[in-house]
């Protein structure tokens, strides 16, 4: 084990965010994810490492990795390293002193609390104490980036999150499946009703005016009806934003540094405390 590495299930916005706090605190980070992530704010997400082999998110290189070895040679070269393993079989070969499930499903998708020393997971789905150790709160308000030690993060409402005023339109999802088809960029302003993409010819509409914080890749394939597609923001100074970290993102992340250091004290106390002789 390596106390010094952290291995990330997950590498899109909050993933990544996450990734980028404990890089920037000194910590060897490698970061998981399947093998078409379907990132929407794509500019601040390390998954899109896969489809390109590198991105840079505020100064900060991720590098698409081979394997488990391949990845920790890049972890140790001062990047962050990328590797498609859906199911964390890194563990096989590494050992790392903290895991933390950032793949935001809502639920569980396979995360254990023996996985590492200290597992950490974000949002709904995980129970602290029984799934992992630690579960971080990600609902904006007043608990956004706390930490539970025991029970469950605040249940999914399936309504995103209000900014200036606007909650549910500013979110939009797919009215069909199949091969989707971009008409706009990140970073480009909408208006309500224009056009912004289409999937197997059928129109897909923003629903308020503001300014594109993020859209599927171009030819990603839609799984199916109701799938989250393009994040539209409706504060006009958001353009400048578009490829910094989100301030949930770094609010959620100060929450993992903070449950990793208070973790890491308190055995280190502990390990001292068993090692003085009487």
């Amino acid at each position: 084990m390596k106390n010094d590495l952290v291995i990330i299930r997950g590498a899109g916005d909050l993933a990544s965010g996450v990734g980028l706090k404990l890089f920037n605190s000194g910590y060897k980070v490698i970061m998981l994810d399947i093998k078409e992530p379907s990132s929407i704010r794509r500019t601040v997400c390390f998954s899109e490492a896969i489809y390109d082999k590198e991105v840079e998110i505020e100064g900060v290189k991720g590098v698409l990795t081979k394997d488990a070895l391949d990845a920790l040679k890049i972890a140790n070269d001062n990047k962050i390293a990328i590797l498609v393993d859906e199911n964390a079989d890194i563990l096989n070969s590494l050992k790392p002193f903290v895991l933390i499930d950032a793949i935001i499903a809502k639920k569980n998708l396979g995360t254990r609390i023996n996985m590492a020393p200290l597992t950490i997971a974000l949002g709904p789905g995980f129970n602290a104490g029984v799934d992992c150790n630690f579960v971080i709160e990600t609902k904006r308000g007043h608990f956004l980036g706390s930490i539970i030690d025991k029970g469950f993060a605040a249940e999914n409402t399936g309504v995103p999150g209000v900014i200036a005023g606007v909650g549910e339109d500013r979110v939009i999802h797919s009215n069909t499946k199949g091969v989707f088809k971009a008409f706009k960029e990140i970073g480009d302003r909408v208006i309500k009703d224009e056009k912004i993409a289409e999937i197997d010819g059928k129109v897909q509409k923003s629903k308020i005016d503001g300014v594109l914080r993020g859209i599927l890749r171009d030819g990603f394939y839609v799984p199916h009806e109701h799938f989250k597609i393009a994040d539209v923001d409706p504060r006009e100074e958001s353009s400048k934003y578009i490829h910094f970290v989100s301030d949930k993102a770094r609010c959620i992340a100060g929450g993992v540094l903070e449950c990793i250091l208070h973790y890491g004290y308190a055995q280190n106390k502990k390990t001292k405390k068993g090692s003085t002789k009487k």
